[in-house]
């Protein structure tokens, strides 16, 4: 007879819901920024979220950029846009 174990444990901390978000159906105008960490295919990650965002709701400015390596903070300069 196979018996499984099943791994998954109690979360070790509270979890909390994300509260910060923004509304954005029906607004005039909203910028999304997103940031590329570097990893291989990280910009296409985000051209395609992009695309959904775009697909949810028309209208969304989405401004992309890329620190392009994942092991350092983002530049002053990409965090100034």
């Amino acid at each position: 007879m196979i018996e499984y174990h099943n791994p998954t444990a109690e979360a070790g901390v509270e979890v909390l819901p994300y509260t910060l978000s923004k509304k954005i159906r029906g607004a005039n105008k909203v910028s999304v920024g997103m940031l590329a960490n570097g990893f291989p295919d990280s910009e296409a990650f985000l051209a395609e979220l992009a695309e959904v965002l775009n697909e949810k709701e028309a209208g969304i400015e989405i401004h992309a950029y890329n620190k392009g390596n994942a092991s350092i903070p983002a530049s002053p300069e990409i965090l100034g846009h």
